[in-house]
């Protein structure tokens, strides 16, 4: 792990890596399509429009939070800490959900997964949906809360969590 962490200690090194695992994730999403197509799962064409329209408003969520928080947060501290926020951000997208980038990762998985018009990446962003939500009620939101106090707290009763309508 704290080769990992050495490894991208940089903002630079940081997008590099974010950006790959997408497209990684774009490419091999390409291969659940012909296993649609023999289960007969395939969606219609007429969802790569969504899905296009997906990807945009997901890379670009993605893409305001990343800048929000390099400015403000994630990656102002040096040494161990790089990955913590230095200030808490509650603007922007943060304003109305507690986890925005979470959001925006999911919507962009679900706009590739239309764009292959693929049936099981659409499940596979579900599954995704699922991961991120666990990370942030277990790992985030405890390590926000512990970091913050009651500021993180008050924030927390008023602003949504992006992902609990569905997951509970």
């Amino acid at each position: 792990m704290r080769r990992l962490i050495t490894f991208a200690s940089t903002p630079f090194r940081v997008t590099v890596i974010i950006v790959a695992i997408w497209l990684a994730v774009g490419w091999l999403t390409g291969y659940l399509r012909p296993i649609d197509a023999s289960l007969g799962l395939e969606l219609p064409a007429f969802v790569r429009f969504p899905g296009v329209v997906a990807v945009v408003a997901g890379g670009a969520l993605v893409v305001a939070c990343g800048v929000m928080l390099r400015r403000r947060g994630i990656g102002t501290l040096g040494g161990e800490e790089w990955f913590m926020p230095r200030e808490f951000v509650a603007t922007g997208p943060f304003r109305f959900v507690r986890n925005p980038m979470s959001l925006g990762g999911v919507i962009l998985m679900v706009g590739i997964a239309l764009w292959h018009r693929s049936t099981l990446a659409l499940g596979l962003a579900a599954s995704l949906f699922v991961l991120f939500h666990a990370v942030v009620v277990y790992v985030e939101e405890p390590g926000l809360e512990k970091r913050f106090g009651e500021s993180y707290r008050i924030y927390k009763h008023h602003v949504v969590s992006a992902l609990a309508p569905l997951v509970g």
